[in-house]
């Protein structure tokens, strides 16, 4: 009335959760679907060859036999201890963050909650290479947000169910593609390029340390022999920790105030009091209240003591051998827990948690450089184990089916991936924006089957128009205040996307708005309004307007709510498409606000209108 809503949606909104708890109980459907498949086909391969096994006979021994031929030819090499600890820590950091996607609140919040902080601050390029993928969400947000889900649980189960061949390693890498589309577009580059980032506010994002964890999961058997990739992860982690404290301890980055004159002026200490304020149990955000008044007040000594235990610690990293490298591990780890707790909050609480940030990963990573540093791969002790996963590994595609039942245990894993990544991609080809954000504001439209009220007008350019002239045609009816600046020349484009989206369909189909405001009922103002909008030359748009009388019948006939609002200025109205088959009936009476639009004009609502238009069209 009077106006169309913003298009902003509360991230709870029923319609939009109620749409994402059903496209993943759809998935999950396709998901069962794939484990019928793979188990389907073992006992095919089991089958065969226990034909092949006892001749013509399917006895017991056959099928002992049958499936020894599935198992490993040679010895299957242990895995090292320390790669092991990486595969399944970081397995299991994927497969959390995939079951944080589930919440409720994820298709709405991700955008707003999620990205928009993250960027906030970020250089122009940053934003303008965020924009696509960012729209691609907020226009098909259900779909984005199951689509995660799946990836992320399929890459966490994957790493944990595959520990060795080039299975593991491209689990690996698939750990290394998606972490880093995680770290660009969730992360905004983990925020390296706003101004007040520093290592104790999540400097530089926590999928950083999946990326590292998955590109050492794809490394050959070999470089886990000895304890050259602990030293050298050790020295990485050492001067990683050192670059922290330059960035921890250079001046202008609001690091090393706490407050001044009573009010809360550093990062870290605003940083804490937000994270204190989300929903969370009561001990931990009276902790962070406590931590952030002690950092507003020694502010100075806090940012000291953490550049200074970064440079301890990067320095015992940097040393990699020794005590000195293993009472650098243990204060890393207290340092990362500290902070953990302190200020990420534990990472997932309040809010619309996506992880647990980025200590967690960060001390897993140098944990395990460690152990790798100080216990070496089990496969040292095995060197003929150690030859054949090299022969194995140089057979390259073939060592991927040279153990049936892990291939398809290892198959059926990727087409778990596979269920998420293939509605992300089509989501990111469609440029139509999902109805469901429409409906999430306006609620779904109204189905109908009622003749639609008959009348006679005449258009924009004087001619005679009734409604059985239209008969054999799809219409979309409105009602447009013709010198209206506000909502109607919105419904008016929206209609005119609607048209587009048609394409060659749109012939038969008829856009038709009716004047809705009874002190400009000349043709002269529909004319104008036409060519503010750019609608004259959209072959099949009618704006129809009559005599007043015309118009309060019509209006009455459809129920349209035609007043001058207060003051008298402007005029308010009802603001609906009414969907009329080709046989003049009513089928839909969808609300006129088109929701939340793309940058390009492309609204969820075009496409609820034209996917009823095209509904109703003939299929030949």
């Amino acid at each position: 009335m009077g106006g169309m809503g913003s298009g902003r949606v509360a991230v709870s909104n029923k319609t939009v959760v109620s749409a994402f708890h059903a496209a993943l109980a759809f998935q999950v459907l396709v998901v069962v679907g794939l484990v019928l498949v793979a188990v389907v086909a073992w006992n095919v391969i089991v089958f065969r060859r226990s034909r092949r096994a006892a001749g013509d006979r399917t006895d017991g021994a056959g099928s002992s036999a049958a499936r020894a031929s599935l198992r490993p030819s040679g010895r299957t090499a242990p895995e090292p201890a320390a790669r092991r600890a990486l595969r399944i820590g970081f397995g299991s950091l994927w497969l959390l963050d995939g079951l944080l996607q589930l919440q409720a609140a994820m298709p709405l919040g991700m955008v707003p909650e999620v990205v928009r902080p993250a960027e906030a601050g970020s250089p122009g390029w940053v934003l303008s290479l965020l924009a696509g993928p960012l729209g691609v969400w907020s226009d098909h947000p259900v779909t984005a947000a199951a689509s995660v889900v799946w990836i992320q649980v399929g890459l966490g189960v994957w790493l944990l169910l595959a520990p060795h061949g080039l299975w593991s390693r491209l689990a690996g890498l698939g750990s290394v593609a998606w972490g880093l589309v995680v770290w660009v577009f969730g992360e905004a580059f983990g925020s390296i390029f706003t101004p007040h980032l520093a290592w104790t506010t999540g400097a530089p994002g926590g999928v950083v340390f999946y990326v590292v964890a998955g590109l050492l999961v794809a490394l050959p058997v070999g470089a886990w022999e000895g304890p050259a990739l602990g030293r050298r992860l050790l020295r990485v982690m050492g001067a990683f920790f050192v670059g922290m404290a330059v960035l921890q301890a250079w001046p202008g980055r609001g690091s090393w105030v706490g407050s001044v004159a009573g009010r809360t002026t550093g990062s870290l200490a605003g940083m804490v009091r937000q994270m204190a304020s989300t929903p969370q149990p009561a001990f931990l955000s009276g902790l962070l209240s406590a931590f952030a008044s002690f950092d507003a007040a020694h502010g100075f000594a806090v940012n000291l003591v953490v550049v200074v235990a970064l440079v301890v610690v990067g320095t015992g990293f940097l040393v990699a051998r020794g005590p000195l490298t293993g009472a650098a591990i243990v204060a890393g780890a207290v340092l990362c827990l500290a902070d953990w707790i302190l200020v990420e909050d534990l990472g997932f609480l309040g809010g619309v948690g996506t992880d647990p940030n980025s200590m967690v990963p960060m001390a897993l990573l140098f944990g395990v450089g460690y152990l790798a540093l100080r216990r070496g791969p089990a496969v040292a002790e095995v060197p003929v184990a150690i030859d054949s996963a090299r022969r194995q590994e140089r057979k390259g595609v073939r060592s991927l089916v040279a153990e049936p039942a892990y291939a398809l245990r290892n198959l059926a894993l990727v087409g778990l991936i596979l269920v998420g990544a293939v509605p992300m991609v089509a989501a990111s080809t469609n440029p139509h924006a999902s109805p469901i954000l429409a409906e999430a504001v306006d609620g779904p439209m109204q189905p109908a089957n009622f003749a639609a009220p008959s009348f006679t007008l005449v258009d924009q350019h004087g001619q005679r128009v009734s409604l059985a002239d239209l008969k054999g045609k799809v219409v979309a009816l409105t009602f447009l205040d013709d010198v209206c600046t506000s909502s109607c020349p919105l419904i008016a484009q929206e209609l005119r996307i609607a048209d587009d989206y048609l394409g060659s369909r749109a012939r038969r189909v008829v856009l038709l708005a009716i004047d809705a405001n009874p002190r400009f009922v000349a043709p002269d103002y529909l004319v104008a309004f036409d060519r503010e909008e750019g609608l004259q030359d959209v072959a099949n748009w009618e704006y129809l307007t009559g005599s007043l009388a015309q118009l309060e019948k019509v209006w009455k006939a459809y129920g349209e709510a035609v007043f001058y609002e207060p003051g008298g200025a402007m005029i308010g109205h009802s603001e609906y498409v009414w969907v009329i088959d080709p046989a003049g009936r009513v089928r839909a009476v969808v609300s006129a606000d088109p929701g939340s639009g793309n940058a390009a004009g492309e609204s969820s609502f075009a496409e609820l209108v034209a996917g009823e238009m095209s509904r109703l069209l003939p299929r030949s």
